[in-house]
């Protein structure tokens, strides 16, 4: 018999909602909590910032449950945490959301700093991507996205919060790597499905059975 994997992956009860230890499966990462870990991460909770983001977004959450949009949620967290200063990196393809949410924050009191992923018009040759690779190939220059010179050019602007609008999977990922400030995430790029990848979700008997069969492509 194979090792047991310790995960949620296969939970149908969500005991740990109401700590209902009776109902918790065999597998479940809870009932098999190690108390050192336990208590490392309530250690963690300790520290000044972790706290308040974590009291705050439970704050937002239980005063607003189902009555707020995420940007209205976004706005709010930021006004309890205190923070004047939001910054904004967007994919150039959703410079105009990006923008909305932007005057959105001015209105509500922020100073806004928002910078687009094509910042610094890099060559996408200088990384070493081929023209095979390329959107347009044999087309000349193609500015790659630039998630590292986002993260440093917020962070030179000392931004608080910075909000994350339609990065493209893994630019997201560096982009989250380099930044100073924490992070949220109001728009995730799925340009196939409006940037509604729980679509790909919700049709996965039907439409985007192929996912649950191995045959995504390499």
């Amino acid at each position: 018999m194979s090792e047991m994997k310790i995960s949620c992956m296969n939970c149908a009860v969500t005991a740990c909602q109401k700590a209902d230890k009776e109902k918790y499966p065999p597998f479940c990462p809870t009932k098999n909590m190690d108390e050192k870990l336990h208590n490392a991460v309530l250690e963690k909770y300790n520290d000044e910032e972790n706290r308040k983001i974590a009291c705050v977004s439970a704050s937002v959450e239980g005063d607003y449950y189902c009555q707020l949009t995420r940007a209205e949620e976004i706005l709010v967290f930021a006004k309890r945490m205190g923070y004047k200063k939001i910054g904004i990196a967007n994919c150039v393809g959703l410079i105009n959301e990006a923008r909305i949410f932007a005057k959105m924050a001015e209105k509500n009191g922020f100073d806004v700093v928002m910078v687009s992923c094509k910042i610094d018009a890099v060559e996408k040759s200088v990384i070493g991507v081929e023209d095979a690779q390329k959107l347009n190939k044999g087309c000349g220059h193609e500015s790659m996205c630039n998630p590292v010179m986002q993260a440093e050019f917020l962070n030179s602007h000392n931004t608080e919060l910075n909000v994350i609008v339609g990065l493209c999977v893994g630019h997201d990922s560096l982009f989250i790597k380099h930044s100073n400030a924490i992070i949220t995430n109001l728009v995730t790029k799925d340009r196939v499905l409006a940037h509604n990848p729980a679509a790909a979700l919700y049709n996965s008997t039907s439409y985007y059975k192929r996912l649950l069969e191995g045959n995504v492509p390499d």
